[in-house]
């Protein structure tokens, strides 16, 4: 579960761990390190799982050279096969992932609500690459909404202010200012560390000086 996860032990235990690094290739930079962590902690500290654990291989190979019409459509019946066992619901997350290399947000987004672990991370990215297909389609409200959603699920220093920014960009795109600069005073508020690092308060008086529609 998520408190037993910080962000600083996903960092140490990827660069420790040549199979995490292996296994997440392709994947995106965050969701690498969630991704990886979350099957280190199935299949090394819960080798119960091992039976399950080859599914999604040869998809993140298949990933790993681009070869993404490839990986979707090995990822497709595998997750058919183990739906509801740890590699079946690996293999949905990183099928979602792949489905939106492909540009079939509908279909990415199909699969990822169909992720179902007991890992909070991964949930919450699972819901996260949601709203990022949602704000590829621009559907800019929904996504908004979808990224809250994912910010609130369990608030953390990592994945909790990076959504809320999210939510705010979004909620600018359908001129929400007062929406904006709340999703950005938040994080000025709880997380200045985020705040400082990405300067998210010229963000906020931004969209505090904009008006609706504008």
């Amino acid at each position: 579960m998520l408190e037993d996860i910080t962000g600083e032990e996903i960092k140490r235990q990827f660069k420790s761990n040549k199979t995490l690094r292996f296994v997440t290739i392709g994947i995106g930079v965050l969701v690498i390190g969630i991704l990886g962590y979350f099957l280190y902690r199935q299949f090394v500290v819960k080798p119960a799982n091992e039976k399950s654990k080859h599914v999604y291989w040869e998809g993140l190979n298949y990933a790993k050279i681009d070869s993404t019409d490839l990986a979707i459509e090995y990822l497709e019946s595998e997750v058919k096969k183990y739906d509801g066992r740890i590699g079946g619901e690996v293999a949905q997350f990183v099928l979602g992932r792949q489905l939106m290399e492909s540009k079939d947000f509908e279909g990415a987004i199909e699969q990822l609500e169909g992720v179902d672990t007991e890992d909070t991370y991964v949930s919450i990215m699972a819901v996260g690459l949601q709203a990022d297909c949602l704000s590829e389609m621009k559907k800019y409200e929904d996504a908004a909404n979808k990224y809250l959603e994912a910010a609130d699920m369990l608030e953390n220093e990592l994945t909790t202010p990076m959504y809320l920014m999210k939510a705010g960009l979004c909620s600018e795109e359908i001129k929400n200012f007062p929406k904006a600069a709340e999703m950005y005073q938040r994080i000025v508020d709880d997380y200045p560390s985020y705040a400082g690092q990405h300067q998210v308060e010229k963000y906020l008086s931004k969209a505090s000086n904009m008006k609706v529609g504008k």
